[in-house]
């Protein structure tokens, strides 16, 4: 065996011989857990037992160790315990906050792990965005494995801020906390062949590691193509039978409730334990409100529970399940040699968060973490004021016709899915105009590296704005300024504004700034607090209801209106995309 020291998210030689000298009743535990109720994810079982810690690792379970010698004693009574929980798929950066403040709101609902796809930063920053994220993360009281993004840029239909090649990929897939190749999302490359996008999925074969999935209403011999490139798994599902056809096409499916994607309530019936290892929960882009109220992948779990889900069954999607898919060692259970990242439950129907243990380390208890987390030393400078916009002026935002037909966005409430809708605009002098009466409003996509100036116009249905304009800097997956409003005037005030604050959220009317959101970080990130995030994102959302908004969560569902790769009708810097045909087209019919 190597004399290379692991990197510190795996077990050393010492740690290892420690917990067996503690399991063989050799050393002293440094704590016991006496009377808990241990919830096994392996047999789905409750189990009454006393727990054994030797430093960060668990070194064994039964009686035996009741009169154990231990540093700390601390008895449950009787209180159930369950593994830490492990979000399966996560975009930190759509919380709007670091990766530290992140932890602080999620340790102590009882989340210990998180595999995350750094590709919004990547897609603005490339790899000092990626370094940038796992630097930030080290030595937090939460584990961040990361997958390594695929798509940047997600399609050759928009202009993102850095490339990641093949090349850029395999450096990456050596990082020792890097799982995998993130969700390769050009599903019609791959069902073409492509070189370069199958050959991602190879890459993550050849390193061992896990070939991730993105395939949105994929079925039939269009989702027999796409699995046979190797991809394992996918969180875009939102119906009972898209979702049935996966898991029989041996799809690692991963149910998703993120802020606006909220597929659990659809897919219920499919979690059940027949299906073993074969599900996993993620929430995939949650905002700060989301998170505080709600939290991460415990809402799936407490949501589960509630819908009548086996309680244990719930908590293995969220823990083993997801550990065994990314091949996460000695995590996701309690078990001897397991790390001992532990959740004390007040209450398992609800699933109350008493304490939670990372590493054998008390860390957070009722609510609140023990103690502050510092925040990684990390260089934001190489990242910062990404926001440079070409002169935007109001000819470059004219939707010319010449009558009749053109296409339209329409959002679904609650999905990142869109519909193409036709429609006859409103014209004046051979332009195709805002028309709030109609709930006509005018969407753009204003490039904002300084490459080329590029601006997307078009026409969206069903935002209820009734004046001024709304804008945002994080723009999936190629993050340009994407603004919709009801004023020419107010979509440029909106968009200069973000630039001069170096990206964010904002609302504008009548050339007033109502309320804004700063995320000087890539443009998508803030080094605030989630609370003091929320507090802004408040405002911004009371201030697009009191212009006519009638979306939820209508930022994060701006932010994806220019996301190429999900169907049907999107809008890049380029222009107009079928997502379906995998190519822009024209505003008139």
């Amino acid at each position: 065996m190597s004399k290379q020291r692991p990197h510190k998210s795996q077990a050393s030689l010492e740690e290892v011989k420690f917990a067996i000298d503690v399991a063989s009743g050799r050393k002293p535990a440094t704590i016991l857990l006496k009377n808990a109720t241990v919830l096994n994810v392996f047999s789905l079982e409750p189990q009454k037992t006393h727990l054994a810690l030797a430093g960060r690792l668990i070194a064994g379970l039964g009686d035996d160790y009741e009169y154990a010698l231990a540093d700390q004693v601390i008895d449950l009574q009787g209180s159930h315990l369950a593994p830490g929980l492990i979000d399966g798929h996560v975009h930190i950066e759509s919380s709007l906050v670091t990766p530290s403040a992140y932890a602080a709101g999620v340790v102590p609902r009882g989340v210990t792990g998180v595999v995350c796809d750094p590709h919004e930063i990547g897609n603005v920053a490339g790899l000092k965005g990626i370094h940038w994220l796992l630097d930030g993360s080290e030595n937090l009281p939460l584990d961040v494995w990361v997958t390594v993004p695929s798509c940047v840029p997600s399609t050759l239909m928009e202009t993102s801020g850095e490339i990641l090649g093949l090349a850029e990929i395999e450096t990456l897939l050596e990082h020792p906390r890097v799982v995998g190749v993130a969700e390769i999302m050009s599903f019609p490359d791959v069902m073409a062949a492509d070189d370069e996008n199958v050959s991602k999925a190879l890459l993550a074969e050849h390193y061992r590691k896990s070939p991730e999935g993105h395939a949105p209403g994929l079925k039939g011999k269009d989702l027999q193509a796409y699995l046979a490139s190797g991809i394992v798994s996918d969180h875009e599902a939102t119906t009972l039978e898209e979702a049935r056809e996966k898991l029989n096409n041996g799809v690692y499916l991963m149910v998703r409730e993120g802020s606006v994607t909220r597929n659990l309530k659809a897919l219920l019936p499919l979690i059940e334990a027949k299906y073993g290892d074969r599900i996993g929960f993620v929430t995939d882009d949650r905002l700060p409100h989301d998170l505080l109220d709600e939290g991460g992948v415990d809402c799936l779990v407490r949501m589960a529970i509630a819908a009548g889900v086996d309680p244990l069954y719930a908590l293995r999607c969220a823990s083993y399940n997801t550990a065994k898919h990314y091949g996460l060692k000695r995590r996701g259970a309690i078990a001897p040699g397991y790390f001992a990242d532990l959740v004390v439950l007040e209450d398992l129907p609800s699933y109350k968060v008493a304490s939670v243990f990372k590493e054998g380390k008390e860390v957070a208890r009722a609510g609140e973490m023990l103690e502050p987390i510092s925040a990684a030393k990390v260089d934001n400078g190489p990242i910062t004021q990404t926001v440079k916009l070409s002169e935007l002026t109001k000819e470059k935002l004219k939707l010319k016709t010449s009558g009749g037909h053109v296409r339209c966005i329409k959002p679904i409430h609650y999905q990142v899915l869109t519909e193409e809708t036709l429609v006859t605009p409103t014209v004046k002098k051979g332009e195709a105009v805002a028309d709030p009466e109609r709930d006509l409003l005018k969407l753009i996509c204003v490039e904002r590296y300084g490459k080329n100036g590029g601006v997307g116009v078009g026409l969206i249905s069903d935002f209820g704005l009734q004046a001024g304009a709304l804008a945002s800097s994080v723009g999936h997956d190629h993050h340009n300024i994407l603004a919709v409003g009801a004023s020419d005037d107010d979509l440029i005030t909106a968009c200069k504004r973000l630039e001069a604050i170096g990206g964010g959220f904002i609302a504008v009317k009548d050339g007033k700034i109502l309320a804004e959101l700063a995320l000087p970080i890539a443009g998508l990130v803030t080094d605030e607090p989630l609370e003091k995030v929320r507090e802004k994102l408040d405002r911004l959302e009371a201030a697009a209801t009191e212009l006519g908004n009638k979306l939820p969560a209508p930022f994060m569902t701006l932010s994806f209106l220019g996301l190429a790769v999900i169907p049907e009708l999107r809008l890049t810097d380029k222009g107009l995309v079928d997502v379906l045909k995998s190519q822009l087209v024209s505003f008139s019919v």
